[in-house]
């Protein structure tokens, strides 16, 4: 069936406009209920997490009253990081957890997603019946039966001992880290588990007002955190979006290092060590050609997925993988988390820092990146520009410029109304050339 709700990551869009109102979230919690409610039983829980954006504390109570109504007890968690949600919808032996952000989107956008009982998204299929059942009538719980909801106090402690303990006995004593959190899900988890783990910490974006969430800050907005690891003399940045399931590395001279670089340093410590399985490393359509290059060159296979985390996990899951992610900053570790996870991500970062003793900067650049060039062209509702023919003379013209020179990547993007246009080539000159002609033609329609 279509999938006219769910996009690439859960349900997203502008809080209180179609579809993400308080209306569609009851429902959409009521349908979701009743899914996971199929066997009749009475014993059933959620949890639901959410960020720091100022609705969510509608959705909240919308999702809350969609679950209970179908008789699902609630577990509200509070602001904590998506992967957090991943791992205690499984500890806490939960049927569904809910993480409500928009991840890296600004403040005034929202979002619902899902997760299975084993800490992993749910499938496309599961999502689509959550669908089907919200078209329909749904069966609400008798009188008696309504589902019950509280707060819990120590998920966000489950979730920072969990993080820590990926280190095992090394500590980040010595190191002096600024530690950016975007305003978001981690503003209280990632500094403690920093502090907590003998590092000197330095705070960016911990003061989250519901409305600064990803604002000039976080991995998608680097340069508050670059100044100030200059600034104090740190040894590395780290910058979390708004979820924390994304990271971006700075050096001691505020030079980043996105999800490539980190997959591509993993890639190789792992494979050196025997912990990467089948050596391979799973990521997108979008990572550099210049990683693939450099895995090819030490042994290491690049398994190519769509864009979205979710479809680089179910590769990893299906093949029995166990490290991927995005050029975006998600990296996926299955032997620790279900999902991306920034904070665990920086993390092993700094475990490399210690283990070998190595500055970031030379860390950060395990490969020559072949110039890529991105760029977003915003259009408004019932607007389709992929399905006018001038885009697709302008998309079949820049491919054949770049037919054995380089590759041309055009997708539109599953969070939010936007047609991202990607290139990579050598020549920067002839890469400019065809992204900015296709970018006229969409902008054009």
């Amino acid at each position: 069936m279509a999938r006219d709700l769910f996009g690439t990551d859960g349900v997203r869009g502008r809080a209180n406009t179609p579809p993400m109102t308080a209306e569609t979230a009851m429902r959409l919690g009521a349908a979701a209920g009743r899914f996971f409610r199929r066997d009749g039983s009475a014993a059933h829980r959620v949890v639901i997490g959410k960020d720091t954006r100022l609705s969510g504390y509608m959705f909240e109570n919308a999702l809350t009253a969609g679950f209970t109504s179908t008789g699902m007890n609630v577990l509200l968690l509070g602001p904590v990081p998506t992967p957090a949600v991943g791992l205690l919808v499984s500890s806490m032996r939960a049927d569904v957890g809910v993480m409500i952000s928009a991840s890296h989107n600004p403040h005034a956008d929202n979002g619902i997603k899902f997760f299975g009982p084993d800490g992993f998204k749910l499938s496309d299929e599961a999502e689509e019946e959550i669908e089907a059942i919200m078209q329909g009538e749904i069966v609400l719980a008798e009188a008696g039966n309504i589902g019950r909801a509280k707060r819990i106090d120590d998920g966000l402690f489950r979730y920072v001992e969990r993080v820590k303990s990926t280190l095992g006995t090394l500590t980040l004593d010595g190191l002096k880290v600024v530690i950016d959190c975007a305003n978001g899900a981690a503003y209280r988890a990632a500094p403690q588990v920093l502090w907590e783990l003998g590092a000197e910490v330095i705070q960016v974006g911990v003061s989250p007002n519901g409305k600064n969430i990803n604002l000039d800050c976080g991995s998608t907005s680097t340069a508050q955190a670059a100044e100030r690891v200059r600034a104090e003399g740190a040894d590395v940045g780290i910058c979390l979006d708004g979820d924390a399931d994304r990271v971006m590395i700075l050096d001691e001279t505020g030079a980043v290092a996105d999800g490539d670089q980190i997959m591509g340093l993993f890639a190789e410590r792992w494979s050196a060590e025997g912990k990467l399985r089948s050596d391979t490393l799973v990521a997108t359509v979008m990572s550099n050609l210049g990683l693939e290059r450099f895995l090819k060159s030490i042994g290491i296979t690049l398994h190519r997925t769509a864009v979205g985390d979710r479809y680089v996990v179910e590769a990893m899951r299906e093949h029995g993988f166990n490290l991927g992610g995005e050029q975006s900053g998600h990296i996926v570790m299955t032997d620790y988390a279900t999902t991306g996870d920034g904070l665990l991500a920086g993390l092993q970062f700094l475990a490399e820092m210690k283990r070998t003793g190595k500055p970031a900067s030379e860390l950060r650049r395990v490969f020559q990146p072949v110039p890529q060039l991105l760029k977003n062209v915003r259009y408004e509702a019932g607007v389709q520009p992929m399905e006018a023919a001038s885009v697709a003379a302008a998309i079949s013209e820049a491919e054949a410029r770049l037919n054995g020179v380089g590759r041309l990547l055009i997708r539109k993007s599953g969070t939010e109304p936007l047609i991202r246009v990607m290139a990579e080539c050598e020549d920067e000159a002839l890469l400019g050339a065809v992204v900015d002609d296709v970018v006229r033609a969409v902008e054009a329609v």
